[in-house]
This record gives C-alpha cells, structure tokens and sequence, in this order.
C-alpha cells in the first residue's frame, strides 16, 4: 500500500534543503498526484500522535528536524544551535500551529547534548551546505551505512557538523594558490575517532581532494585494522574489485576480503562503479594485507588524468573527473621513505595535488621530540618519522594535515613558530563526548556522591590482596551473563568477543611469568566442579546482581546461570589456553589470528600485555581490566584505559581492578585510581577552556590555535602531561594553589630593585596595627603543648595584594609569574580569594632587632642565607605557618588560637611577610642607623595561602603551553 503522506512530505522536505520554509505552500505546489487529505496539517499531527514504532514518516522527520537543530551555520535562525529557541524558529518557518509543535516537540525532543568546541583562525569560506550537498556521493553513501549499522539521527547529525567543520576550514581544492592548512581534532579514548575521520575523508574527496592519505598506527595489524574500516564503510566493493566478476573465481585471484566472512554483505556496495553513476572512482594504493610498496608499475599509479591537458588538476574541469587516490600507511621510517621517494619522482605536478594527510593518533612518533637546547647554531633537527611528516607536506604544497588524538598535550606543546612543522595553526577541535560512551567519568564519582566507583572500580590494596583470582572470575561470570542476555532476546552482535586485559608491567619476561600464573590458575580454578561454582554464585550474588542493568535480562539464581556458565568456560578455554601474551619487538609477535578481531570469530579470551596495547589497539569486548602498571606521563597513563569505550549491552557488567597502593621507587606508593581522576580533571579543564575561547565574537574568532592561554593542566605532582621529550617546548605559566603554601625564593639582588620593592610594600607596612596580636601554633594535633608568637596585622583587598605582587622585581620574574597567573583570576574558577590577612611576625629577645623601613613603624628584622644559586632555600617559620591556614580555612578553627578563629573568612587568604635581611651583609643591628635601615639591604619575603574553602578549583594543578619561537617577547593573552 503506498503511503501517499510520507512521499508528499519526502518531496517538501527535500526542497527544503537550505532551511525551512512554509511547508503547506510547498505541500500544495507538490501535492497535485497525492491525496488531497495529504496537505491538510490537522492529518499530519493526527499521525504523529497514532504512530506507533518504526513508522516511517516519523522516522523522517526525526532526521530532518533533529539536522536543522545541530546545524551550525543557519540562515534562516540566529538562534544558536541545540535550544529550544532554535526549534521555535524552525516551526515558525514551517509555519506550524501550537498543537502540531507540541506533537513533533514529543516525538521529536530537542537535541542539547554540546557540539564540538571549534578554535581556528578566520578563513575564507567555500564548502557552504550547497557545496556540499551538491557534490555529496561518497558522504552520502557513508551517511547511509552509519544509519545502517544502528547510528541516531543525532550521532549521525553530529558527525556530519563535526567533520564539515574539518572540511570548511581546509583549503579550497580549486584555490589556483597554494595553502595547507594544519588542523588537530581531539577525542576520547577509544570514542569512534575512525568514524570522524572518515566522515571527513567522504566530504573531502567529495569536495575534489584527490590524494587521501592516512598514517594509520605503527603497527600493521593497526593500519590493516584502519585500511579494512575505510573499505567496509567507504570505498566499497565495487572500488576494491575494480570491475573484477565477483561471480568468476579466476578474476578474484588478488582481489582483497574473498577470505572474510564480512565480505561482501557488510561491505558497502554503491551499486555499480561509480565512475558510471556521475561521480569518481577510488584507486587504493594501498590493501588490507599490504602496506605502501615501491610502485610496481612505476609513476603512473600516482598520474592523475586530466580532461582538460592545458589546465592544472585543481582546476574543475578536471578535479571532479579525476579518481581519488587513498593510501593507509604505517607510520613506519622504510615505509615514509618509499613513499617519498616515489612522490620525488612524479615531477611538477605535485604541486597540483589537493592531498588530505590525516594522521592517527598524532601524539605518537609524529611529534618532534628533539631538545632545542641541543639543536647547532638554532637549527631544527628532526626525529625520523616527524622530520618524513614535514618533506611529505613539503612536497604536497595543497597538502591539508589533520591529527587525530585522545591526548593532545604533546601536539599542543609543537613549536607555533615553526612553519613546517604540525602545530594546529589553523583550527583546533575537540569533539564532543558520544552518547553511550564509557569514559573516565563512567568510573569517577568527580563532584558528588555517585555510584560510579561502587558499581565498577574494585580496588587492590595489599589488605585484599592481589585480587587476580576475583577478577578471572569476574570474566567467566560476565561472559555467561552476556550469553544469557544473547538467550533472551539481547542483539548479540557486541558479545561476538569477550576479553579481559591484564597489565602489570612493561617488562616482555614478567608478561611471560604472569601468562603462566594465570594459565596455571585457570586450570585450578574449579569452574566444572563444586568450589568453583560456589566462587561464582556468591560473586553473581555480592556484586553482579546488585549493580544489574534492571532494562536487561538477569538471571534469578545462579542455577539459571549455570548452563551459560559452562558455555563461556569452553569458549575461553578454546585451542587450550585462555592467555594471550600481547607484546613484542616486531610485528610477527602481533600476527596472532585471535588478536585480529576483524576475522576471528569469537575472541574469547584474557590478553597479558603493556606498551602494545595502549596505543590505537582496540579490544573488543573489553569487559573485565586487571591494571597495575605506573607510568609518570598522563597522556600514556589515559591511552592505557582500554576499558573505555561503548559497551552495548554489558555496560553494567564493566568491572575494573585496579592498584590502589602501587609501589613506585624504593620507598614510595602511589593511587593508580587517583591518578586517572587526575586526568579526568586535567581533560576536563583542557576542553572547558576549548569551549571558552570556541564560542565567536562579533562573528569572528577570539583567539587563534596559536594564541590559546594555557589549556594544559596537572593536578598531580608526580603525573606529568607527556613525556619529557615531549614538553622540551613547554612552558610553565600557571600554578594553582588553593590552600596551599606558596613562597617564592629568587628575588632581586641589586640595591635599586629591593628599593624598589620596600616602596612598593610601604602603604601594606603603612597600614598594620599598632598593637600586636598573639597567635598560637599548637601541637601537631591541635590540642594539648602550645607556643605563642605575637604579630602586626593588616587586611588587603585582593586587589591591593595583587598590585603589591604585579609591581615587585624578582632575581627570576619566569618563577612567580605561573603564581602571578593565578592570582590574577579571581573568579569562581580562579585563586577565588577576596582579602588577604597581612601577618607579620614579631620576635623579642635579647638577639632581636626591629627598625623602620621608609618610615614605617618599626618591624623586626629575620635572617635568612641565599644558597649557591642566589635564592632562598626557605622564608616563612614553620611556627608561624599554623594561624595562617586556620585563617585561609585549611585548618579547623580552634578555641585556643583565638585571633586566628576570627580573622577567618570564606574566602579570606593569609600572607606572611618578612624582612630579611642576608647574613653576609653582617649583623642586622650593625645595619640600623637611628632606628632605620636602609631597605637597598632589606628583602621584603613573602610566603601566602590562598583561600581553601573558596568555591573555586579545590584541587591544586599547572598549566603549561607551548613556547612559539617566532613571537619571543611578543605579549601572550592574558587568561581574564
């Protein structure tokens, strides 16, 4: 029965495709052979409110509306994006009535989660939606295959707005001048990256770019991985048979896939050669088997063909004519060497080649990670694979290269200044989190109370031992809970594997040594007898059951379970051994047919590995982690979390066992846990501060990539953003500090700087009491033994306090100015401090000294030595530090130091400052002359506490950026 009222509106929603417009004109301009029932609006909401699931005009709808709600260039709306506004303008454009709006509204709701967060340069504007839609044939196959495989209307929607906002800031193909932009996009670890970055490959070669390509891991079974993905989901089949007769045996003889069980029903067929339908074909340089080789037939494979001869490639008479060419190449020195080489020998043309190179995880081997220090007379020197990166975009001058990463802190740390090399220049985007994606929030309770620790994490402290036996357990219990879901009703499509990944160590003997542990417990672990279904059965009871996911099937006793039980034990115990050993120096300890998920399969089975598996690697099926590796780098700690990922139908089934008391050195421990919710707050900060600077100014962007504040944080002392090698362009620049100590040690030695510095405190000196208070510093735990010490006191506003700190000299400005930093902002975000408490201590005795400096009222003069290096090892008296953090709020107040207990305030910081004066300059009271001294011999120190209970950060961290060498001395933004 033809369903006249979903083809009327098929039709008026594909003349809508710049925007809405009224839909009942258009419907009656198109609904002359349709019903005449069809055009009335009152039929339509009635089908909207009777629909039931799965009814096609809905479904229609929903991808219609749900494009114009994410759209982020809209004509018709100056609405922004995701609001209910924007869904208001919609309708009125539609011309909609109330009940008809409230109708869609509930079948339809309004998509808020956030876009991506977009920093770039201006540029010149060429890939509109019309330039998109118009020339669309390989994005809108892409497009289809993701509805396909499951995808929303909404992740579909997003993709397409996050990898147009790729594509519009790449040159323009045809642009007769020669421009490569350099672009980075950040994601989330194990978060669909592929899928953003073949979205943009669909839309660029769709718009002319012509050479694609992709520096896909440093594996091959990585780059096979990658290679497989773009065939199954892009290029097709009809691309990768190239007019072979899939029905003819002999003509499949090297023809790629015809030994996988995918092919050909799950590769994407766009229904004949596509050179034959209007659009262009994809030559692949490269196979799922077979890397970049020297070309066997010479140059010609990379000559392109021209319609018009007289005319350059870029121009249209000939791009859109052209095939594109696409290459996945490891990220490999051999390999870029050949690739080079070949590219040399093609001549003049390569000028005329819009080439795409999108590199894979980008922090890894493609940044530079030489020391400058050690660079002769100022030149760069290159690692190898960095140093091919730039001659490959040297010799593509149309190049465009776009990083994709989880960890972007080494590529933001990439020297702006140096024009070959890959620092983002151009545009900077961070991806938002995809829907049903288990990320480092998924396992941290951050800011309150929640069940995610309890519902996922179990800890290892040596209390519990090591737990290794609970967690093998674990993975037998949740692989027969995935069976029996799959029994009742659940898609088993995500339970095709099920893995457990064990990671201890980096050392390939130990990975031996714990393969056979584990080997030998699974045989003693009793699973077909007894004692083994009694560990079982109170594990389901103590923990599965209670965390259970109530949507889903659960078992009501173990008894139900039991069958599955067995079945998951079996699969595990396939060809004898439940271990796989992941690791190795070269790829033939990684050509392992069950640790190839594409083609194994069932994969059932408990990976034992490090470095290997923590780069690019997916897991699939992931369900149970065993993880007790330290590492003193955050962006190698967060690539380490292979539990991250989506898990369909087992999310409540994730468990992680993870050291929470690992030895680190000889004598110190450290919280692995701790340390990933480090990183979650140094992500989170990093991509909070995108958002900030992503949104435009009077249409215009207010920063450039290059002129990004500090974004990279470290809320971890010992855990630092990247590797050494990788931060030798980092610049330290701020250090937050809230309730704790800081006491700068290196200030100016030349008499006219410590004047300058004694004018610069006179009106704070000006302003304390006359009388001293008395503060008491109690015993360790605030009760009982006591000392007393008496002091002046002031009250600062934060912004005198900031002034004073803003106008000294110091022997090192570079050491303050990462405490400067934060102090300037005093938001809720920042140092969150209103005013400060001034103490300064007096002292009494027989050795003690006091003199005015400038004409204050006398104050007692301390000594302190600078060490070999002119600074100070230490200012402030430890005594004296107790009363100061009761007042910033560190401390409890106390009855017994009651001057302290109501100086306190909110957001109330303390300082304490001393004038010291250096022993080698002689006695203090040989320095003083008519009760002054004279402040050329006078360091006025300081040691302050912000306040600790503001609302701000409660977490201290740093920040760091990237040094640019083409703008020394140059003023950098200011963070407001």
């Amino acid at each position: 029965m033809t369903d006249h009222l979903f083809n009327l509106h098929g039709d008026v929603l594909a003349a809508m495709r710049r925007g809405p417009k009224a839909f009942a004109k258009l419907a009656f301009v198109l609904s002359e052979a349709e019903e005449p029932a069809d055009i009335d609006l009152s039929h339509f909401r009635d089908r909207i409110i009777e629909a039931g699931p799965g009814d096609e005009l809905i479904a229609l709808w929903h991808r219609t509306l749900t494009a114009w709600d994410l759209a982020e260039q809209a004509d018709w709306s100056d609405a922004p994006p995701r609001t209910d506004a924007r869904r208001t303008d919609t309708h009125d454009r539609l011309g909609f009535g109330a009940d008809l709006r409230k109708a869609l509204d509930e079948a339809v709701p309004v998509f808020k989660e956030p876009g991506a967060a977009v920093i770039s340069k201006e540029f010149t504007s060429w890939y509109s939606r019309d330039t998109a839609a118009a020339r669309a044939f390989y994005w809108n196959s892409y497009e289809q295959t993701l509805r396909r495989k499951g995808w929303s209307d909404a992740a579909v929607s997003s993709l397409d707005e996050a990898s147009h906002a790729v594509v519009e800031r790449l040159s323009d193909p045809t642009r007769p001048e020669a421009y490569g932009a350099r672009g980075l996009v950040v994601g989330y670890v194990q978060s669909g990256k592929t899928a953003n970055f073949t979205g943009v490959t669909a839309k660029a070669i769709d718009a002319g770019y012509r050479l694609v390509i992709v520096l896909g891991g440093t594996l091959n079974l990585l780059r096979s991985q990658t290679q497989r993905r773009l065939d199954m989901e892009l290029i097709g089949q009809e691309n990768i048979l190239r007019g072979a007769d899939p029905a003819d045996t002999d003509a499949l003889v090297g023809v790629d896939y015809q030994d996988d069980e995918d092919w050909p029903a799950k590769f994407v067929s766009h229904g004949g050669r596509p050179s034959t339908l209007g659009a262009f074909d994809i030559e692949r340089l490269t196979t799922r088997d077979d890397d970049y080789k020297s070309l066997l037939n010479g140059i010609r494979t990379l000559e392109f063909e021209k319609q018009v001869r007289t005319q350059p490639l870029y121009d249209p008479a000939n791009l859109h004519h052209a095939a594109a060419r696409v290459m996945v190449v490891k990220k490999n020195a051999g390999v870029l060497d050949k690739l080079l080489r070949d590219l040399k020998k093609i001549g003049p043309i390569l000028s005329e080649i819009p080439a795409l190179i999108i590199d894979d995880e980008s922090d890894q081997a493609s940044v530079n990670t030489t020391d400058p220090a050690k660079w002769e007379n100022g030149k760069v020197a290159r690692k190898a694979i960095n140093g091919q990166i730039t001659q490959l975009l040297g010799l593509l001058p149309r190049a465009q290269y776009v990083g994709y990463t989880a960890t972007p802190f080494a590529n933001v740390f990439v020297d702006p200044g140096d024009e070959e090399d890959i620092f983002p220049r151009d545009f900077l985007i961070s991806l938002p989190r995809p829907t049903g994606y288990m990320g480092v929030q998924d396992f941290h309770d951050l800011e309150s109370e929640g069940t995610a620790e309890e519902t996922h994490v179990r800890g290892i402290y040596d209390s519990t031992g090591d737990r290794l036996q609970e967690a093998m357990d674990a993975f037998v219990l949740t692989g027969a809970l995935k069976l029996y879901r799959a029994a009742n009703g659940v898609p088993e499509g995500p339970f095709r594997h099920h893995t457990m990944l064990v990671h201890e160590s980096v050392q390939q003997r130990e990975h031996a040594a714990l393969a056979l542990r584990i080997n030998s417990m699974w045989h003693r672990s009793a699973y077909t007898g007894q004692e083994g279904h009694a560990r079982l059965a109170a594990l389901l009871t103590k923990d599965f059951q209670r965390f259970a996911d109530d949507g889903l099937p659960a078992p009501t006793s173990y008894d139900d379970l039991k069958p599955y039980v067995s079945r998951a034990r079996q699969l595990i115990n396939s060809g004898g051994e439940p271990v796989i050993i992941v690791n190795g120096a070269t790829e033939r300890d990684y050509e392992q047919a069950e640790l190839d998920f594409d083609r194994t399969p069932h994969v059932w089975k408990i990976l034992v590995g490090g470095t290997k598996l923590s780069r690019g690697f997916t897991v699939e099926g992931l369900t149970v982690t065993y993880y007790r590796r330290t590492t003193q780098q955050a962006d190698t700690l967060m690539q380490m979390g292979r539990w991250f990922g989506f898990r369909p139908g087992y999310r409540d089934l994730v468990r992680l066992y993870i050291g929470r008391e690992v030895p680190m050195g000889k004598k110190k421990t450290v919280d692995l846990y701790e340390a990933f919710e480090a990183i979650c707050r140094d992500e989170e900060t990093f991509r909070t501060q995108l958002t900030r600077y992503a949104a435009l100014v009077d249409g215009k962007p207010q920063v450039t990539p290059a002129q990004i504040p500090p974004l990279v944080s470290q809320h971890l002392s010992w855990l630092k953003p990247a590797a050494r090698n990788k931060m030798f362009n980092a610049e330290l620049v701020e250090i937050r500090s809230p309730g704790q100590w800081v006491e700068p040690t290196a200030y100016p030695t030349e008499a006219a700087d410590l004047r300058h510095n004694a004018e610069i405190w006179l009106p704070a000196l000006e302003s304390l009491s006359q009388e001293a208070a008395v503060f008491v510093t109690l015993a360790d735990d605030d009760r009982a033994g006591f000392t007393r010490y008496p002091a002046r006191t002031a009250v600062l506003s934060h912004t005198q306090l900031l002034g004073i700190m803003s106008s000294l000299a110091w022997g090192r400005p570079d050491l303050f100015a990462p405490h400067l930093a934060y102090l300037r902002d005093a938001s809720g975000a920042g140092c969150a401090t209103d005013d400060w408490t001034l103490i300064l201590p007096q002292t009494s005795g027989p050795k003690s000294v006091a003199a005015s400096i400038l004409g204050s009222q006398p104050i007692t003069l301390v000594q302190r030595k600078r060490n070999v290096r002119g600074v100070f090892n230490r200012i402030s008296g430890v005594a004296h530090r107790q009363s100061a953090e009761r007042i910033a709020g560190l401390r409890p107040l106390s009855d017994d130091d009651p001057f302290a207990s109501q100086l306190q305030q909110p957001r109330r910081g303390a300082v304490l400052l001393y004038p010291v004066v250096d022993p080698d300059l002689g006695d203090p009271a040989d320095l003083v002359t008519v009760g002054s001294i004279d402040p050329a011999n006078v360091v006025l120190a300081v040691a302050f506490i912000p306040a600790a209970s503001a609302a701000g950060e409660s977490v201290p961290y740093v920040r760091f950026r990237a040094v640019d060498s083409s703008r020394r001395g140059d003023a950098t933004i200011e963070v407001p």
